[in-house]
């Protein structure tokens, strides 16, 4: 069903791969103001090409990889690869280190109704024409979005381990997570990875915004170009790719934050949620995240300078009007965007997605010291979710509100770049994967 490439990366120069370090960036949409700050101040710092800043920012960043190609920063690998990438890292309250097994190609670009690629998001179109137009400009994915497989067998994972035996460079990144990257050049084994995958469908794990860059701007050059055969450049994207039955897979809860909402009263809304929900005080409002685990249903409310456990009383389920099949309407985040966010706090299921009333935080003391400080009206604690509710809604055709996944630890950027350019895109070799 997929079908996937190998590619001839562009990489940093051996001289400069010394210093991985300086080079990597968290991606786009989960930098923070300061770590941009400071990577900017990196003068081959990967954030310029994927994060560009500066007045006409874009077409800056694609001269600044004129420049960086020209002057030999990054180079070309000669041969097409597969590019192993191991992240190994520790989850909060545990010394067991983990790793994440995975490596990166092409995939052929496929439209949503294919159901090759299976998103679990909306996406917000602002960020996927900003994504797609650093596209058009660069003609380079910068940096590869997260792609699940589903292998019980764990094969690729073998060929995988034999090429981590001597590694290309690594680093600590911003997680803490220590990224190993390595290569595969090996006709015979990249055919088998290939053979593989092709009998697979694909989840999309994170990267809903750039590849739904990339899938436009496949349609928009294939649509003007009568010379059209689908092998060109632009019909492929660069995606990092894990299976679902590893035991180091992790998504990550992210919290909801309101605030800027007119007329908002702690009163009000307690009284709305009694309608649907048991309300609980917590004593200690850290406890919120253990009180609401294993509960279904259950969430954390952190309003002024208190905390609730607040579940939905079962009957209510029933009440949802939206229009998703039983088992949609019985997840938790559809039953905290229905009833807490449209019933209770009047956000319209339509118009959350692009509500400038709700924010996200992973982290559950920002969240905490925003209620505190009054700098958020009120902040709503939610649970981790599994894979496999991952690929029910994936299964089932539809979404899962934004944000609603944080797969841990985050791919960086900067490890390597996917050229499209035809004369950079197609090789000699191309013809020994076939």
């Amino acid at each position: 069903m997929a079908e996937i490439k190998p590619l001839r990366a562009w990489r940093y120069n051996p001289a400069l791969q010394k210093e991985i370090d300086k080079l990597v960036s968290p991606l786009f949409d989960v930098v923070s103001e300061s770590q941009r700050e400071a990577l900017y101040e990196e003068e081959y710092n990967s954030i310029h090409l994927s994060v560009p800043r500066g007045e006409d920012s874009i077409r800056g960043a694609a001269k600044k990889l004129i420049n960086w190609k020209n002057d030999g920063i990054i180079k070309q690998d000669e041969l097409p690869a597969i590019y192993v990438y191991y992240q190994y890292f520790t989850l909060p309250g545990s010394q067991n280190e983990r790793i994440r097994k995975g490596f990166i190609a092409n995939l052929r670009v496929y439209d949503w109704n294919e159901k090759v690629l299976l998103r679990h998001e909306s996406t917000m179109p602002f960020s996927v024409n900003d994504r797609m137009t650093i596209l058009d400009q660069t003609q380079l994915n910068v940096s590869p979005t997260h792609g699940l497989y589903t292998d019980n067998s764990h094969e690729i994972e073998k060929y995988l381990d034999d090429a981590m035996i001597e590694p290309l460079y690594e680093t600590e990144d911003y997680q803490g997570v220590r990224e190993v990257f390595s290569v595969i050049h090996d006709v015979k084994i990249i055919r088998r990875i290939v053979e593989i995958i092709k009998e697979k469908q694909i989840i999309l794990a994170d990267g809903h915004h750039r590849y739904e860059g990339s899938l436009l701007y496949q349609k928009e050059r294939a649509r003007n170009n009568p010379a059209h055969t689908g092998n060109e450049g632009y019909n492929y994207h660069l995606m990092y790719f894990t299976n679902t039955e590893s035991d180091d897979l992790r998504i990550l809860p992210t919290h909801r934050m309101v605030n800027g909402l007119a007329n908002f009263s702690k009163p009000e809304l307690l009284s709305k949620l009694e309608k649907y929900f048991f309300i609980k005080p917590i004593e200690e409002a850290p406890d919120v995240n253990e009180v609401i685990l294993g509960k279904q249903w259950a969430f954390g409310l952190l309003i002024a300078d208190e905390a609730y456990k607040i579940r939905l009383k079962p009957e209510m389920i029933n009440e949802i009007t939206w229009d998703f099949p039983q088992a949609i309407k019985e997840l938790d985040l559809t039953v905290m965007h229905y009833f807490v966010f449209e019933k209770c706090l009047g956000i319209p299921g339509k118009d959350q997605r692009g509500s400038t009333n709700l924010t996200f935080e992973r982290n559950f003391t920002k969240c905490l010291t925003s209620v505190t400080k009054g700098e958020t009206q009120c902040a709503i604690i939610t649970k981790d979710i599994s894979i496999e509710t991952v690929k029910e809604v994936c299964y089932s055709g539809y979404t899962l509100p934004q944000k609603s996944t944080y797969f841990y630890p985050k791919v960086i950027c900067g490890f390597l770049f996917g050229s499209i350019k035809e004369e950079e895109f197609n090789s000699f070799f191309d013809e020994a994967f076939q």
